[in-house]
């Protein structure tokens, strides 16, 4: 029996080794190679109990306990409990008295063999040879234990049957396949080992740039590895088993050679450096070269060859930018702070800093403060958005000279895109600067007065007469010829006339505007171009006079020369340009001939070559003048223009304003109100007015007669805007004793458009006074619903151009009832002015206007005439006074009503 027990456990074990080989066949498989396990070892199982040892009927005895525990120990749960099953089914098929105890003894191999396998694991027992014997004896201890449980067997009976043999026999097989398993285990594990690491240096070798040959020490191609086969001389499959000195080309083949020598003997790294051809072009390759460790007769290197081609262009172009950094001209490199990071020799010859003082200080140290933050700004932007920027500057040296240089900034990016230096080259430019200067100078400048000379005048006027063309301005050109100018030089001598013409430019060069041109034509003459003037040509005209006349006060002062003072005058003509198209001699003779005029009529003068224009501007002046002198007398006067219903019952009165010149008479409102819109003198002029209008206001006010009153005064914009005219209004009230309930501003709809938040602040301020308001001439400016319900108003006037065409024209009369309509909604009065026709009374009547003003009940009149006419106040109103027309012959609207104050329609 003993001998069939050996046979039947040298069988098993022998097709045990069929685990061995599914581990090899399914080595990247581990699942599946754990469940074929499991089937493998079922499988002997099955083959064991079919050729078992019986001890009894339905009782055998068999070596599967040694391989069931064997595959749970080193299979696993799933390789022993697929054992287990087939090996366990199979039995409960052979049936037997020993079937139950045959499949118990089954499960406990497997049990066994996964609770070794769990206290292996946990470092709890080891799988020394000693322990698989001990284990193997335990287990099949208790295998006969539960064998002697079957009936009509006992444990003293299987004991004396199989005795001590089995015990050592199967301890034994177990010690023996544990032992073969677990060298199959560690032959496993050293081969995936194996491969895990050749995968992971496959991939390190992929995953580098550089390419990676293996080659023997005759230099016979092993292996090629590389991520760009269009880097390699020869592609791969060709190469492959030759020899490097039959592939390359002399000399880089004998080259390599050498190094893999050189690195097999040395044991150290070789480098070595080469050119070749490839399908990327000529490129430029760096070998690194280490010699493997081995007992083999062949030793064998590892060549990595890395593309240093751009590499190597750069240091090439880094020796021809060092080169190049060392230039004549001054070079700075800072970095995008604009801190500087490196200079060159000529940075230190032009600014005097040595390299140690500049580095890491900002580029800004070389500032001269002449530029501002515009031309910054500027330099800035072309730069960030072109990268380069090339001009003047001008910078400062060490020593604080201020001097100019011809500059050229580059911006320097990454790959990225992101700015990481900029690099400045410039040329100190003083030299050329001061030449260039100095040949301008020469070219377009006198050279005594250092004025623009004939040259540089003839350039500017021409340019003067293509811009005032093209524009729409004026100008004038002045020609200044210094009277008796030759008994100076007579006299005193050249150098007191050379004197007295520097003296002379300076003057005139103070009096002019900077866009303004002065030249010295020659001689004792000078010439001012004078730019951009105003297109109307009277204004234009007016103001070149009034430079003239300030240019003749500076010429006709004393000049100091020497010990003495001198006086020398000067005359002046002036040629106008502009409205006409003329040429630069055209021009200059017309300013010439009128200077010699200025001269012919007693020197010291002024005159215009165009004598219409002289008279009128010469008027004009006179105009303004006499308004001065006007405003700080008692010339202007009110007159005053009843507004009453349409029986005539007087309930208002609109003061309007009248300037009784001493030789002129009576001028129109319209030329002095626009002579003091030009002056700047309609401030003083509207608060003049007001308050003769409140000083009359005051007067009514204490009699029982006109205390009812309502007095419209016209107000100015500039008045209106003034930062402080409600509290001067509310100063003015108080002290004339002007009762502001009474007190009626009438405000035209153009002068509130321009600031209407300010507007409706000042009005808000003067409303809580008393003070009323009206829109006067309302419909023939900006008529806004937004603005009439913002405003604090109490009545509208409807502009005389409206009343004119009625009942004719149906659009005047459409206008007509929609003002009578929009004032009846808001709860405005409304008054029509420049009534003159029974027929327009009786339309406006009709459309449900009550309150009226114009010639046909009253015309404009004295105070005195006024107070006769309006006494009583109901009533028709009475003939107008001697001098005015009567009101049953209406006057044309133009003649009707003279402007008041600021805004009023002559």
């Amino acid at each position: 029996m003993t001998l069939e027990l050996i046979q039947t456990v040298a069988l098993l074990l022998a097709l045990s080794l069929l685990h061995g080989f599914s581990l090899r066949c399914l080595a990247t498989r581990p699942r599946l190679a754990r469940l074929a396990s499991g089937v493998i070892f079922g499988t002997v199982c099955i083959i064991g109990m079919m050729i078992p040892i019986n001890l009894a009927p339905g009782v055998i005895v068999d070596g599967r306990s040694v391989l069931l525990s064997m595959a749970a120990l080193f299979g696993g749960p799933v390789t022993g409990l697929i054992a287990g099953a087939i090996a366990g089914a199979y039995r409960l098929w052979l049936g037997g008295s020993g079937m139950v105890v045959g499949t118990a003894v089954i499960a406990l191999a497997v049990a066994l063999g996964l609770a070794y396998r769990t206290a292996w694991a946990r470092g709890w027992l080891d799988r020394k040879p000693i322990n698989l014997l001990a284990f193997g004896v335990a287990l099949h201890a208790l295998s006969m234990v539960m064998i002697g449980l079957v009936p009509g067997q006992s444990i003293a009976k299987i004991y004396a049957t199989l005795g001590m043999p089995y015990l050592l026999i199967m301890g034994a097989a177990t010690t023996l396949l544990g032992l073969l398993l677990q060298d199959l285990e560690v032959r496993q594990n050293n081969e995936r080992a194996l491969r895990e690491r050749k995968a992971r240096l496959r991939a390190i070798a992929s995953a580098v740039p550089d390419i990676l040959f293996v080659l023997d020490e005759n230099g016979r191609y092993l292996e090629v590895m590389t991520h760009d086969e269009a880097l390699l001389y020869r592609e791969t499959e060709t190469v492959l088993g030759r020899r490097l000195q039959d592939v390359l080309p002399e000399p880089v083949g004998a080259r390599v050679m050498s190094a893999i020598q050189q690195a097999i003997h040395s044991g150290a790294p070789a480098i070595t450096e080469y050119e070749l051809d490839t399908p990327k072009g000529r490129r430029i390759f760096e070998g690194r070269i280490q010699a493997i460790d081995g007992q083999d007769a062949s030793r064998t290197v590892v060549l990595i060859v890395q593309d240093v081609t751009d590499r190597a262009l750069l240091e090439q172009e880094r020796r021809i930018a060092a080169i190049a950094f060392e230039s004549q001209q001054g070079m700075m490199v800072t970095d995008a702070s604009n801190r500087i990071l490196r200079v060159n020799k000529a940075f230190t010859q032009v600014t005097g800093y040595a390299s140690e003082e500049v580095i890491g200080k900002p580029s800004s140290i070389l500032s001269s403060g002449r530029h501002d933050e515009a031309f910054y700004r500027e330099l800035w932007q072309q730069l960030n958005e072109h990268d380069m920027w090339e001009g003047e500057v001008w910078n400062r040296r060490r020593n604080g000279d201020v001097y100019p240089e011809r500059l050229s900034i580059s911006a320097v990016r990454d790959d990225s895109g992101v700015v990481t230096h900029y690099v400045g080259c410039f040329t100190d430019i003083t030299q050329s600067k001061a030449s260039e200067e100095e040949i301008h100078a020469l070219a377009y400048y006198d050279h005594l007065t250092g004025l623009a000379n004939r040259r540089l005048l003839t350039d500017r006027l021409h340019q003067a007469l293509a811009h005032s063309h093209r524009d729409d301005w004026r100008g004038a050109l002045m020609f200044i010829d210094l009277d008796d100018f030759k008994n100076i030089n007579d006299l005193l001598g050249h150098h007191a006339g050379d004197e007295l013409l520097t003296q002379a430019a300076t003057r005139l060069r103070a009096a002019v505007r900077e866009t303004d041109t002065v030249s010295r034509f020659g001689g004792d003459e000078f010439v001012v171009l004078v730019e951009q003037l105003p297109s109307d040509e009277v204004a234009a005209a007016a103001t070149a006079e009034r430079l003239a006349a300030k240019l003749l006060d500076q010429m006709g002062a004393s000049y100091a020369i020497g010990n003495q003072h001198n006086v020398c005058t000067a005359s002046i003509g002036i040629a106008m340009f502009g409205g006409q198209k003329q040429t630069v001699d055209e021009l200059m003779q017309s300013a010439d001939l009128s200077m010699y005029e200025a001269k012919r009529q007693g020197k010291n003068q002024i005159r215009f070559f165009d004598p219409v224009m002289q008279r009128t501007v010469s008027e004009r002046l006179q105009l303004e003048k006499d308004l001065r002198e006007a405003l700080s007398g008692d010339q202007f006067e009110l007159h005053y223009q009843a507004q009453c219903d349409a029986d005539g019952t007087i309930d208002g009165v609109e003061a309007l304003a009248r300037w009784r010149h001493p030789t002129r008479g009576l001028v129109p409102p319209g030329v002095f109100i626009a002579a003091a819109e030009r002056c700047g003198y309609m401030q003083a002029l509207g608060q003049k007015l007001l308050e003769m209008a409140c000083i009359q206001l005051g007067r009514w006010a204490g009699d029982p007669r006109f205390s009812t009153l309502r007095l419209s005064v016209n107000m100015s914009a500039i008045q209106l805007y003034g930062s402080n005219f409600a509290a001067d209004t509310c100063a003015l009230l108080e002290r004339t004793g002007c009762p502001a309930d009474r007190l009626v501003f009438e405000l035209t709809e153009s002068m509130l458009i321009s600031d209407m938040e300010g507007a409706i602040q000042t009005m808000e301020a003067l409303r809580k006074m008393g003070i009323r308001f009206s829109i006067d001439d309302f419909g023939t400016g900006y008529s806004s619903l937004a603005y009439l319900q913002r405003l604090p108003l109490d009545e509208l006037k409807i502009d005389r151009s409206f009343v004119h065409d009625l009942p004719d024209n149906a659009s005047s009369l459409a206008i007509v009832k929609t003002i009578v309509a929009l004032a009846r909604t808001l709860g405005l009065r409304v008054i029509a002015e420049g009534v003159e026709e029974p027929r327009q009374l009786e339309t406006l009547m009709r459309n449900g206007c009550t309150s009226f003003q114009g010639f046909m009940f009253h015309c404009p009149t004295t105070i005195e005439a006024f107070e006769a006419q309006a006494h009583p106040l109901r009533g028709a109103a009475p003939p107008p006074p001697a001098g005015d027309e009567p009101a049953s012959a209406p006057r044309p609207v133009q003649a009707a009503r003279p402007a008041a104050v600021p805004g009023e329609h002559p």
